[in-house]
């Protein structure tokens, strides 16, 4: 029997009205941040917006999650590439962390490569704390396409 890992998700909530399309889509086939799950069942636990800048849904949400039995939370792939790039997702990253012992994960789906190629031109991920938020969300041109 694999092993279940229940995690929390929370969007940008500019993105509120999202149904969730292409973050459930990577979670079911484990594609962007959800690959590290792929020998993993996943289980949903929780799921919610930030409730706007800066970010006030972000300790009653996940202390929520946590009565639901999340071990991990994903701060969603909207979070960083949306324009701009959500100036507290580290902090966001950082309380949760320390506030509820958990792991974060930065990102959800692949990023789309319409995003990847605009935050290029404008320079938005260059730089070390911006290379490491997008790792797990980078992929390969093929899926990223996909996520267009």
């Amino acid at each position: 029997m694999k092993e279940k890992v229940k995690i929390g998700i929370i969007i940008c909530d500019r993105y509120r009205r999202c149904a969730g399309g292409k973050c459930f889509r990577a979670m079911k086939n484990k594609k962007g941040a959800f690959d590290r799950y792929k020998n993993m069942d996943i289980e949903l636990v929780g799921y919610t917006s930030c409730d706007s800048c800066p970010g006030g849904n972000i300790e009653y949400a996940v202390e929520e999650m946590i009565g639901n039995g999340a071990e991990i939370i994903h701060l969603a792939t909207g979070l960083i590439v949306g324009y701009p790039p959500c100036p507290h997702i580290t902090f966001f990253s950082d309380f949760i962390k320390t506030k509820y012992d958990l792991e974060v994960v930065f990102g959800t789906h692949p990023i789309p490569q319409k995003y990847l190629n605009i935050h290029g031109k404008l320079g938005t991920w260059e730089n070390s704390e911006w290379e490491k938020i997008i790792q797990s969300t980078i992929s390969n041109l093929k899926t990223r396409i996909l996520y267009d």
